[in-house]
């Protein structure tokens, strides 16, 4: 899949595992994904060494690539075969970890002595049965600092508003826990909770209201809400690895409050921040370069006990084996009853009337 904060610490916590824990002198890193283990792969897999790796963790970005798209999970099973692999290590989100099922399903049809197991990795916090995934902090402590300027600029404007768009395709958590971070969002708009647009109460009218009596507003907005005012534009379809291709929401609310203001004769100042790929091609901050260590460490030891077809996930204080079947069955999302988003509206002081009932 994408990029993610923490890829090579995760890398390097295994491959130092492997070798320093276990005595393991062949680690391969198969390149670009999954389209590495393809009949055609667009590069022949790496060997890793502890020497290798030792300061990759300091970069951002994977020292092995990425991709999207689907492969022929059989030519994908003979790749491993090919190279006598014993534990293939997969790091991905949802889509990874069902292709990850997948392997291990065709690996158990074969009878051969494989394991696959999934370490998590989505920056959207979105995979059920782990608290949080790496990358999801420094997300969040990176997105504060881009609607710290949000604001700035806001305030330094007559009728200022600061508009910043987030990761957050199907699940509002980096932009919910962003707005908290930094105490100066107005409005929150996530995909869990549709809001209204135009009309009475709308988040137009709220928006209008607001510059009346502070001249000033902060925004942000996930990726992923607010789609349905969208529908019939383009893009459509899906992207290579099956997901939905989104409108994009962050351009979209820009023009509308441009144009809405412009039609009473209101000015304002609109200035727009999408910082999504300088977020996610940085390094891990320290609270995700601990758990990359720890869940590259818990991986290993799995793998190593003769554990697959599972993921490493992290519940009550606890690193948990899940089942990928179980990891994937349900996307994980911001509850609109629960304490977070509660926070959240009192955090912000939006109105319970922008929200769709």
């Amino acid at each position: 899949g994408g990029l993610c904060p923490g890829l090579n610490d995760v890398i390097r916590s295994l491959v130092r595992t492997l070798a320093f824990s276990y005595g393991v002198d062949r680690i391969l890193g198969f390149r670009y994904g999954y389209a590495g283990l393809g009949a055609n792969p667009p590069a022949e897999p790496r060997l890793l060494t502890p020497a290798d790796i030792e300061q990759i963790h300091e970069r951002g970005g994977t020292v092995l690539g990425s991709s999207r798209g689907r492969c022929d999970i059989g030519e994908m099973v003979d790749t491993l075969v090919r190279h006598d692999v014993g534990i293939l290590f997969t790091i991905g989100g949802d889509g990874t970890l069902r292709g990850a099922g997948a392997l291990q399903e065709e690996i158990a049809r074969r009878n051969l002595d494989i394991a696959v197991v999934g370490v998590p990795k989505t920056i959207d916090n979105d995979l059920r049965w782990t608290v949080r995934t790496f990358g999801f902090t420094t997300a969040v402590t990176e997105a504060r600092d881009v609607i710290v300027a949000a604001h700035n600029e806001a305030t330094g404007a007559w009728n200022g508003i600061g508009l910043v768009k987030l990761m957050g395709r199907h699940s509002g958590f980096v932009a919910a826990n962003a707005a908290l971070a930094s105490a100066d969002v107005n409005y929150c708009l996530v995909p869990e909770v549709p809001f209204c647009l135009d009309g009475e109460g709308g988040f137009l009218e709220v928006l209008e209201e607001r510059l009346r009596h502070h001249q000033h507003a902060v925004i942000v907005v996930a990726e992923g809400a607010g789609q349905e005012y969208l529908e019939g534009t383009a893009p459509s379809g899906t992207d290579a690895s099956g997901n939905v291709k989104l409108h994009d929401i962050g351009v979209f609310l820009r023009d509308r409050i441009k144009d809405h203001f412009s039609t009473r004769g209101t000015p304002v100042t609109v200035k727009y921040f999408d910082p999504s790929y300088a977020i996610r091609s940085l390094p891990a901050n320290a609270f995700d370069s601990a758990l990359c260590l720890a869940l590259g460490q818990h991986a290993v030891h799995a793998g190593m006990a003769g554990k697959t077809g599972m993921m490493v996930g992290y519940w009550n204080r606890h690193f948990t084996h899940v089942p990928f079947a179980l990891a994937t069955g349900q996307r994980k999302q911001l509850e609109p009853q629960g304490q977070l988003w509660q926070h959240v509206l009192g955090c912000t002081g939006q109105p319970e009337s922008l929200f769709k009932r």
